[in-house]
């Protein structure tokens, strides 16, 4: 089973957290501020399957915390927090989270979906038939989880990454937003609108003249060959 980072300056919802996923098989670390989280994912960068993340935290925030782990780990990090408006889980996706979930929040749901991500990652590792997909002037390397334009390396969170794969795998076709949601997010919980959030990240570091990722009005998104 993967090993969790937990960090939450509230050590009771990250007690909680590391007991309901050690419950069910997983091994977790905790820790309750920004400073030792950093410190113990610059230690153990390859031994980190995922990590839960609150934002409001004394001495670096969480989004803070999110970007420098997305340029140290690929691993997913799904934001565990209080703060539940649109623009929060907003901000979070764009700063390279994976997930967004609010407190309080059901252990049971909250189980579940760690697990899809964990699930969604192993499947990603054993996909290795086709090493390299090319659209256009696109290219990804499904292996080393790289994303090129033009031949420059883009920075891609992972599901951002999983998203563009999907949708290149599926050029031309036209992809509802439940397909894509329950394809890259392999859970029957969460949020829908996370995969318009996404769709604009890709677009901004990637399409930004919108040649490639379209939009079927009322139905969802189409990849142009």
């Amino acid at each position: 089973m993967g090993k969790i980072l937990i960090v939450d300056d509230d050590l009771a919802i990250a007690q909680l957290i590391s007991d309901a996923l050690e419950d069910e098989g997983f091994s977790t670390v905790i820790k309750t501020d920004g400073r030792g989280a950093y410190d113990c994912i610059s230690e153990n960068v390859k031994d980190i399957d995922l990590i839960t993340l609150d934002i409001m935290m004394p001495d670096i925030s969480g989004i803070e915390l999110c970007r420098f782990i997305r340029n140290t780990v690929d691993c997913p990090i799904v934001f565990v927090t209080a703060k539940g408006s649109s623009a929060d889980a907003v901000e979070g996706f764009e700063n390279g989270g994976d997930d967004y979930i609010t407190k309080p929040f059901v252990v049971e749901e909250f189980v579940s979906r760690i697990k899809a991500h964990l699930r969604r990652e192993k499947r990603g590792a054993r996909d290795n038939e086709k090493d390299v997909i090319r659209v256009g002037d696109i290219e990804i390397n499904v292996n080393s989880y790289e994303v090129f334009r033009k031949g420059e390396l883009v920075s891609f969170s992972t599901r951002e990454f999983q998203l563009l794969q999907y949708l290149m795998e599926n050029a031309g076709k036209v992809l509802t937003r439940e397909q894509i949601f329950n394809h890259v997010w392999d859970t029957e919980f969460g949020d829908i609108g996370t995969v318009a959030v996404n769709i604009k990240n890709i677009r901004d570091k990637l399409d930004p003249e919108n040649r490639y990722i379209k939009t079927v009005w009322g139905v969802g998104y189409k990849f142009i060959k």
